[in-house]
């Protein structure tokens, strides 16, 4: 991973610059494995990010905004009580591990001072957050138990010692020099990159093909300046922070990694790269886990209507042969004096071929003339009947795949919270029944619609599934703002809360609605856009749809950097 040791050095300096000497006011678990610590310092609220999460374990400072779960867990409460308005004294790293050490300095329950460790160890799924005290290197606590079952060299557990991690007795690469380079690599069994990692500590694979790369032809005369002249630039802190963008793949980084010949984007400080990758990344994961029935779900109502239209229509092109038993009904009845009880068939002219040509009549021989032409006429009348049925059951077909597809959509861009008000939706609609054993509390107040600021700080209110696209549209916003919504693509309703927004305005807007859509990785989306009075929900239309006229189109292309930088990290139920 990109978060390796000499990654961690680096955010280490950052926060020890930003938080040594502040006060914690604010302890949050959002979700599982992460906690948001707020730390007041230099007459300012800095919020620190520490993720145990599996995929995407990291620590930083974010300006995202996080939500609290109504009940906080029990790890929270023990954190609160042990870390509320504590001092952040000091910030280190353990060698070049990626381990983190927060030394928090507070009272305990007897008003004594005492101090607390708060450790990070950055290890993917292995991540973890401990508390530690000070005086006796017990473990107080930590997000993720580890039993000796699991681990037999080192438990993680209340009320035992904590070990760090196994020392892995590598070279230090910032202490290093040309001899230790030539000594520790194998210039004639290859893998160069992957010997780097291997003999030097720190260093992930992404950085060792960085080092080797750079070297052109890798050899005993071209990797020792080379990996000495990065660990320069790195041991005295002149970093170039970007994420390379490649071939659909992203990377971020201290320095520029060119071995990856991508686009790349440089940024002031580590938080702010690691926002800017990570936006959205841990969201969508968490509510992939936790809709994984809903897609499914949705999934197999889409292909069960897809499968029924193609049967539907081949019923319609039988019922479109209407017209054939109303033809052989008249020439039947025309040549009625040709037919007698008992004929299997009877050939007749055809009157309506210019030509004069005949036509072979299939008889029921049970039957007498008039009877086999009513016969005809009947199975022509219930053919005729039956296409304008097939024709409307095909359609609420179709309603129903774009419904799902509409329904698809919101769940990719959902957040966490967003889940419940879709899966609500879907038991009002009759799709799910609502689970008996569920002591689920009835959502109060209205739907919370997301808020964004174009770049003149006119709000737009975005809506991220049928619940508050009908609360946005319907109820909250007025008659003469403007209402957009992708052209023929399912997607969310936006609004923008202005009569006469600006040319730029609209754009920021549309570009919005293009990545709350179906075409979000598309390019030239077209989006409509027209005044809110013109916006229409036809009596009995499923969630969320609505028809609309008057309307103009324009074009964009959805920007997701564009998109993070908008968002306003407060939601709210109204504006």
């Amino acid at each position: 991973m990109a978060f390796d040791g000499l990654f961690t050095r680096a955010m280490t300096k950052e926060l020890s610059e930003t938080l040594i000497g502040g006060r914690i006011n604010k302890i949050q678990q959002p979700y599982k494995n992460e906690m948001v610590i707020t730390v007041r310092a230099k007459g300012k609220n800095h919020k620190l990010l520490l993720s145990a999460h599996p995929s995407y374990s990291r620590i930083q400072l974010t300006e995202e905004s996080y939500s609290s779960p109504d009940e906080p867990p029990m790890f929270c409460m023990m954190m609160r009580k042990h870390l509320d308005r504590a001092i952040v004294q000091n910030i280190y790293q353990s060698g070049l591990d990626r381990i983190v050490i927060f030394e928090m300095k507070g009272r305990d329950e007897l008003g004594d001072e005492s101090i607390k460790l708060l450790i990070m160890e950055i290890m993917g799924r292995h991540s973890n957050i401990i508390l530690v005290d000070q005086a006796n290197d017990k473990i107080i606590d930590s997000i993720k138990h580890i039993p000796a079952s699991v681990n037999s060299y080192r438990t993680v557990l209340p009320g035992g010692t904590y070990i760090f991690p196994p020392a892995q007795n590598k070279l230090n690469p910032l202490e290093a020099g040309t001899e230790d380079v030539m000594r520790n690599i194998d210039f004639n069994s290859g893998k160069i990159d992957r010997q780097i990692v291997q003999q030097f500590a720190g260093i992930s694979p992404l950085f060792a093909k960085e080092i080797t790369f750079r070297c052109g032809m890798v050899n005993r005369s071209t990797l020792p300046p080379v990996f000495l002249e990065i660990m320069e630039q790195v041991n005295s802190h002149q970093y170039h922070y970007t994420i390379t963008s490649s071939g659909g793949k992203s990377a971020f980084y201290l320095l520029p990694l060119t071995h990856m010949k991508g686009e790349s984007k440089p940024f002031s400080t580590l938080s702010s790269m690691l926002d800017s990758f990570y936006f959205g990344k841990a969201e969508r994961d968490r509510v992939k886990q936790q809709a994984m029935d809903l897609e499914r779900l949705m999934k197999n109502e889409k292909e069960k209507n897809e499968k029924k239209i193609i049967k539907l229509e081949a019923t319609l092109d039988k019922a479109e042969q209407a017209d054939k038993f109303q033809l052989l009904g008249e020439l039947l009845t025309a040549n009625m004096h040709l037919v007698k009880r008992g004929m299997k068939e009877v050939s007749v002219v055809n009157y309506y071929d210019t030509e004069g040509g005949t036509v072979s009549i299939p008889l029921d021989p049970r039957k007498g003339p008039s009877e086999n032409a009513q016969s005809f006429f009947t199975k022509y009348q219930k053919a005729k009947n039956s296409i304008s049925v097939v024709k409307q059951q095909i359609q609420q077909a179709k309603d129903e795949i774009t419904y799902f597809d509409g329904l698809l959509q919101q769940l990719s861009s959902a957040s966490v919270e967003d889940i419940d008000e879709i899966r609500d939706e879907l038991i009002e609609e009759g799709y799910i029944r609502r689970r008996q054993n569920r002591s689920r509390k009835k959502p109060s107040g209205k739907p919370a619609v997301e808020r964004y600021e174009a770049s003149d700080k006119t709000a737009i209110l975005v809506g991220k599934n049928n619940k508050q696209n009908d609360y946005l549209t319907n109820k909250l916003a007025r008659r003469d703002e403007i209402w957009l919504h992708t052209k023929d693509i399912p997607g969310s309703h936006v609004v923008i809360r202005s009569t006469d927004p600006t040319d730029e305005t609209i754009l920021e807007a549309a570009m919005l609605a293009a990545y709350f859509s179906k075409a979000r990785d598309s390019s030239s989306v077209p989006v409509d856009y027209t005044k809110v009075r013109h916006v229409k929900k036809p009596n009995g239309a499923k969630p969320g749809f609505v028809i609309y006229d008057q309307q103009k189109t324009v074009y964009v292309t959805p920007n997701e950097e564009l998109v993070r930088t908008m968002k306003v990290n407060e939601k709210k139920a109204a504006y």
